[in-house]
């Protein structure tokens, strides 16, 4: 029985070691790094869907407004062509022709200002969305790089867990079935510690003492009994 309390130990050690490189693969400090730049990426993309909405309400004001510039330029062409043919000779009516003809053109003039506006407007946005899409392209350009080092890290970490594994399986090969269950389920209840060397009184579980009575019969048994710590019930090892 002592030798297999023995054995516990070093199934311990190995099992808090892999415990280590759980929560170090888990806690990559790259992975809090990934999550921020894929958050802050989504965030962009929502921006530049807005952006880009926007500008193609612009760009659908901006034909509107030129096609209608172009309709009146058109409509003030063919009353000046008119105007000028001969086939008119009513002063009254040429008059009234020449009225509509700079009507026409000053239409037209103010719906180019308002082009001029509109196009402002649309290279204004056209700005917004190249430098959305640069920033994008370096966040992107992050998330890989991070991801590669994530990838890299898991890597290392499962290696080393592979060989931690082996070593814990080997160490627990020696102790019997009843007792090796026993300290598996009392670590899954003290999430970490299924058996701690006994140290005087003081469990090196939970570092807290015992009786000093249950101490000494304890250490005086050395080990010929299974005997648990009366404060995390780890299996204690004098």
């Amino acid at each position: 029985m002592t030798s297999e309390l023995e054995g516990l130990l070093d199934v311990q050690a190995h099992d808090l070691a892999l415990d280590r490189l759980r929560h170090r693969r888990e806690a990559l400090p790259e992975r809090a790094q990934l999550d921020t730049a894929t958050r802050e990426l989504a965030v962009r993309e929502r921006e530049r869907d807005e952006v880009q909405r926007r500008r193609e309400e612009v760009l659908r004001e901006e034909k509107r407004i030129d096609d209608e510039a172009q309709a009146l330029g058109a409509r003030a062409a063919e009353v000046e062509q008119k105007l000028y043919s001969g086939t008119v000779t009513s002063p009254r009516e040429l008059q009234a022709m020449q009225a509509d003809v700079e009507m026409l053109k000053g239409h037209r003039s103010d719906l180019e200002d308002r082009e001029l506006e509109v196009m402002e407007q649309r290279e204004t946005l056209e700005g917004q969305l190249a430098a959305l899409d640069a920033n994008r392209a370096t966040l992107a350009a992050d998330i890989d790089r991070l991801r590669a080092v994530i990838s890299a890290a898991e890597v290392e970490i499962d290696a080393e867990a592979g060989v931690e594994q082996g070593a814990r399986d080997a160490a627990a090969e020696k102790i019997g079935a009843n007792l090796l269950r026993d300290y598996e389920t009392r670590r899954a209840r003290n999430k970490g510690a299924g058996a701690a060397r006994l140290v005087g009184t003081t469990c090196q579980a939970c570092h807290l003492s015992i009786p000093s009575t249950e101490a000494e019969q304890i250490h005086r048994g050395g080990g010929s009994e299974v005997a648990y710590c009366d404060n995390c019930g780890a299996i204690l090892v004098p």
